[in-house]
């Protein structure tokens, strides 16, 4: 059913501007979540529709009550969050900055703490909360402690979150992908980094090359369906293993 309002962090590239632009097409009206305005209104314009593009870090508390309070003044209730922005770093944790650390756990853990917190007040009876993680948690990559560690704990606080909203009508839903390619695609690795940590899969015997690889606009159909689940439906959580093509 179109005409929700729907919350996407991380929209200004990848699964989220592939979701952004799948809802707007189908007349959902898609705020747009991320930390630089500008790419996400170029986001917007290209997308057109009923789309709105707000500044936001989700891991500092101020920005999303900023954020959240920007979008009440257009849209006081809303029917969607999806927690998609993501830091994807591959590094020894021996070696990692104190940046590295908290980057990922402010933006894979806290993050979704902080929307959802400010979310929850403004979500329509039979709201929903969608939370993507990743295979990683039961695939022991290389490189990536910290990255599992905090998508591991987003599972754990979206099972326990849906327990705890459920008496208002309220959902919350994983979704844990693999790996996935398509327009809008950017880089967040360097070039030392990314060879490191594909000559380490290697060595466990994990060719990332070799493995399963989706499109986002496969994706998006996932969640098309999620958003639309009757309310008398929950889904806790999807998992989406990426197939070689052909």
């Amino acid at each position: 059913m179109a005409g929700k309002v729907i919350v996407i962090t991380g929209a200004n590239g990848g699964l989220g501007r592939a979701l952004a632009q799948r809802f707007a097409q189908d007349g959902d009206k898609v705020i747009l979540l991320g930390r630089s305005l500008a790419k996400l209104q170029e986001v917007a314009d290209e997308i057109g529709g009923d789309t709105l593009a707000v500044e936001c870090t989700i891991g500092s508390p101020d920005s999303v009550r900023g954020a959240f309070a920007t979008i009440a003044q257009t849209h006081p209730k809303i029917d969607v969050l999806i927690n998609n922005a993501a830091a994807f770093a591959p590094y020894l944790l021996e070696e990692a900055s104190d940046d590295q650390i908290l980057n990922s756990v402010m933006t894979n853990l806290t993050g979704p703490m902080f929307t959802s917190r400010a979310a929850i007040p403004m979500l329509n009876a039979d709201g929903h909360i969608i939370n993507l993680s990743s295979e990683s948690v039961v695939v022991d990559l290389p490189h990536l402690t910290a990255y599992q560690a905090t998508k591991a704990g987003l599972e754990r606080f979206s099972q326990v979150l849906h327990e705890e909203i459920k008496e208002k009508g309220l959902r919350v839903t994983v979704v844990r992908a693999g790996q996935m390619v398509g327009p809008g695609q950017t880089p967040q690795v360097d070039a030392e980094t990314g060879m490191r940590f594909f000559q380490a899969a290697i060595k466990k015997g994990l060719n990332p090359m070799e493995r399963g690889m989706t499109q986002y606009q496969s994706v998006v159909h996932v969640f098309r369906m999620i958003v639309d689940t009757p309310a008398d439906l929950h889904v806790g959580i999807i998992t989406l293993d990426a197939r070689i093509a052909g």
